[in-house]
């Protein structure tokens, strides 16, 4: 006997509530169905799925584990449902869409009017978070794709290429390397260097970007932004240098600050914005018609050529 969606659907919801009444006002049923759910599936799982006290429910091990694979599998049967419903038309109805950072202010202004444009019934919900946050959920199914910039580990997704994304150098406007056309990555080495805080993978994509690999730059030394435009902010006080996508750069977002962009001198300076989603997902056709409008919507930016500078 095989556990049923419903069953599942009870254990994800009681294991983000944290209670048998909370989980059942979400599951839009009594607690008694919901705590018999739960049990039916205890049985056919064969062991218990959760311990039961006063103060809530905590998960086994056992249920953990069920948890995490009972996403996966929620997450393939809405799949399916969408796609039947959406067989001939796609991006239709629903669809959950991530986006980090340090991309959806740059991206998204010029981008979602044309997607509203060419796919008028889409009902799109938008979540900014960071990068291993978001990966997480499009592999339990709680999203349907996302926008992200590699390098990243995509293992068990598959995208498509959105566009590159030109990492420049930030520096205070009185510095003295501002006199340069195009700065070398390892001249930050002997500079105060400004990153995100841990968790974004610009902050990874810097560090590599100049050789550090990240052996200066941990958790409790150092200065660290929790978003660009902060960042912009510390750099233009003249508390140190940094790293700005060229995407950043041409939305102006360093436009009323102290601070000179300037280009990079090395080979490979930029990230890949790509949409990814589930490998074998259903959802795969809809994430290259998204890739397709993101990269048209994507205009030139408007950066002086580092002769002009």
């Amino acid at each position: 006997m095989l556990p049923t969606l419903r069953q599942l659907q009870y254990l994800k919801l009681l294991s983000e509530h944290g209670s048998f009444s909370r989980a059942a006002e979400a599951a839009h049923v009594t607690q008694p169905t919901l705590s018999a759910g739960i049990q039916e599936l205890e049985k056919i799982l064969g062991g218990p799925m959760v311990d039961r006290n006063r103060s809530g429910v905590i998960l086994t091990a056992a249920g953990a584990e069920a948890v995490m694979r009972a996403g996966a599998i929620l997450g393939q049967a809405e799949d399916l449902v969408q796609a039947c419903r959406g067989a001939g038309q796609p991006l239709t109805g629903r669809f959950r869409l991530g986006v980090i950072p340090t991309i959806a202010p740059f991206m998204l202004p010029a981008a979602l009017p044309a997607l509203r444009t060419r796919f008028p019934k889409l009902r799109l919900f938008l979540r900014e978070d960071l990068t291993h946050r978001l990966i997480h959920d499009l592999k339990a199914g709680v999203l349907d794709a996302a926008v992200i910039a590699l390098p990243y580990d995509m293992a068990g997704l598959d995208w498509a290429h959105v566009d590159d994304d030109e990492l420049m150098a930030a520096l205070p406007s009185d510095h003295p390397l501002g006199a340069s056309r195009r700065i070398t990555p390892q001249t930050f080495e002997r500079e105060e260097l400004i990153l995100l805080e841990d968790g974004h993978c610009l902050r990874d994509h810097a560090l590599a970007a100049c050789g550090l690999g990240g052996q200066r730059f941990n958790r409790d030394e150092g200065f660290a932004a929790t978003s660009l435009a902060t960042l912009v902010q510390m750099v233009g006080s003249g508390l140190g240098v940094s790293f700005l996508p060229a995407m950043a750069v041409a939305s102006g977002l360093a436009d009323n600050a102290q601070v000179t962009v300037r280009p990079l001198d090395a080979a490979d300076m930029s990230r890949e914005v790509v949409v990814a989603w589930r490998a074998g997902s259903t959802r795969a056709t809809e994430g290259r018609l998204l890739a397709e409008v993101f990269a048209k919507s994507r205009a030139a930016p408007c950066i002086a050529p580092a002769e002009a500078l």
